[in-house]
């Protein structure tokens, strides 16, 4: 038991001596050394790939409009021509869901008197109609005003989804080849010794474009209607990438 005791008495003592060592000298000093590195010099080049292809999709926008001294009159008028119209592309092939109203309104005109009285309505139906295969566009148009429609809006051209990520993956890999190319030769030029890659930003560009059409009133069939001559083009996909590296 007295052998138990002593280093018992040597701990307390111990303890006793730490705590009036520091309510006389202070809290004991001690510190962490903590280290921490960050990475944060980057080297940034661009790079821009083009492709370029004919549109393979056509959208046009025709319309019918007709007056009467009643709303009806009007709207019987403009539903028996556009129904002639949509059937006549039907039979050229035209799909039903390719075929579209995009407005109908009905509205007054007045007399020039004081009483501002309604003289007759005009009402009013546009179609979109998309066009696929392309080389139907022209046949469309003269089909459409052959038929009664005496608003053409324009023309359309655009890629379908399938052509267009062909085009955006041929112009993104020209642009990735010449970002790394200019970031090398910078690089190189610069005295810079380039990591590995640590950001790829894109940015891409798909101008569609409108060709205006300009012809009024309906055509009768006994009327000489020239044949339209539209012709796409081609059309063209930018794609921009940005790559930042790492500065070794």
């Amino acid at each position: 038991m007295k052998e138990l005791k002593t280093p018992l008495y040597t701990v307390i003592f111990i303890f006793l001596g730490f705590i009036l060592y520091t309510q006389v000298a202070g809290p004991i000093p001690f510190s962490v050394n903590s280290t921490q590195t960050t990475k944060n010099s980057f080297f940034t080049a661009e790079g821009t790939g083009k492709a370029t292809s004919a549109p393979d999709i056509a959208t046009v926008s025709i319309g019918v409009t007709q007056n009467s001294f009643s709303v009806a009159d009007a709207q019987n008028k403009v539903n028996k021509i556009t129904a002639s119209i949509i059937d006549s592309l039907k039979k050229e092939g035209i799909e039903e869901k390719n075929i579209r109203t995009t407005n109908y309104s009905v509205y007054p005109e007045y007399d020039n008197n004081l009483t501002r009285s309604i003289s007759r309505y005009n009402v009013t139906q546009t179609l979109e109609i998309k066009v696929k295969p392309i080389e139907k566009i022209n046949k469309v148009i003269d089909l459409a005003t052959a038929n009664g429609a005496n608003i053409t809006n324009g023309a359309q051209f655009s890629f379908s989804d399938n052509l267009k990520e062909e085009l955006e993956k041929k112009a993104r890999e020209e642009a990735v080849k010449m970002a790394k190319k200019k970031a090398e030769g910078l690089a190189k030029a610069a005295g810079i010794r380039l990591g590995k890659i640590v950001d790829i930003t894109e940015q891409n560009s798909t101008p569609g474009y409108i060709v205006p059409l300009r012809r009024g009133g309906a055509i009768e069939a006994t009327d000489k209607q020239e044949p339209t001559d539209i012709t796409p083009g081609e059309n063209t996909i930018s794609v921009s990438i940005s790559l930042s590296y790492e500065i070794n």
